[in-house]
């Protein structure tokens, strides 16, 4: 199983990354989280022989730029975009003319699936949790080839985001703040406040994402995040775009 790094990001692209998406691909599906401008990538690794499967964390555009270039892809076998409760109103407004394709006219099937009441229309192991942030936000926590992958990005810490992380093989968590801040009005995490989450959880490994444009626009302030998340969770690394990590 591999997850590729499409895009680290959060708020804007800048020279070093684009907006958050991230891939892994399993031997079944190719299984997506979140369409930020990264997402443009995707044809790269992506040849639609296989479902696809697209996680949407919430509605902020950051999370969701990407999807006007559904059109250049030729998914064959599908895709599922799935999201909270709405998601299919909220989808409908924002894939629509004159903002670009509707999902009707692309050359391939695409179904919106509202989480988590459709939750059993996913044919691998799947749960979702609402995290703390300030629109609604999933988390979500997936069980593929025995390994336990665990997506929460724009949230504070949160008693959900640690049942989410209980014992997972790998934590793809955010860290949008600058070491040592917090906004109890935006809530998102910083180094110290990720790798506590991690510890608490009893995660394996913690890889950080979601750099906030402006506070990290250098790949040096990455690497300083993730040096002061290690002096609490040992196991830490920074994503950049194009990272790729077999699990």
């Amino acid at each position: 199983m591999d997850i590729i790094f499409l895009g680290t990001n959060g708020w804007y692209d800048t020279k070093i990354a684009h907006t958050l998406c991230i891939l892994i691909k399993t031997r079944k599906y190719d299984i997506v989280l979140d369409a930020g401008s990264g997402f443009s990538k995707l044809d790269k690794y992506v040849d639609g022989t296989k479902p696809v499967y697209l996680f949407l964390s919430h509605f902020h555009l950051d999370h969701v730029a990407g999807l006007h270039t559904l059109l250049k892809f030729d998914l064959k076998k599908g895709l599922k975009l799935c999201g909270g409760e709405g998601a299919r109103g909220t989808l409908g407004a924002l894939l629509r003319r004159p903002f670009t394709v509707p999902l009707k006219n692309l050359r391939y099937k695409a179904e919106v699936l509202e989480l988590p009441s459709q939750l059993g229309k996913i044919p691998f192991e799947c749960a979702c949790l609402p995290l703390q942030h300030a629109d609604p936000v999933l988390g979500y926590r997936f069980e593929l080839e025995g390994k336990i992958i665990v997506f929460c990005t724009d949230t504070g810490y949160c008693k959900n985001s640690v049942k989410l992380a209980d014992k997972a093989d790998l934590l793809l968590a955010e860290c949008s703040f600058l070491p040592g801040e917090e906004n109890p009005g935006w809530p998102h995490m910083n180094p110290q406040k990720v790798s506590a989450l991690a510890r608490e959880a009893g995660a394996k490994k913690l890889v950080l994402i979601h750099f906030d444009a402006a506070r990290y626009p250098k790949l040096s302030d990455r690497t300083r995040a993730a040096a002061i998340a290690r002096k609490t969770f040992k196991n830490t690394f920074a994503a950049n775009d194009g990272l790729r990590i077999k699990l």
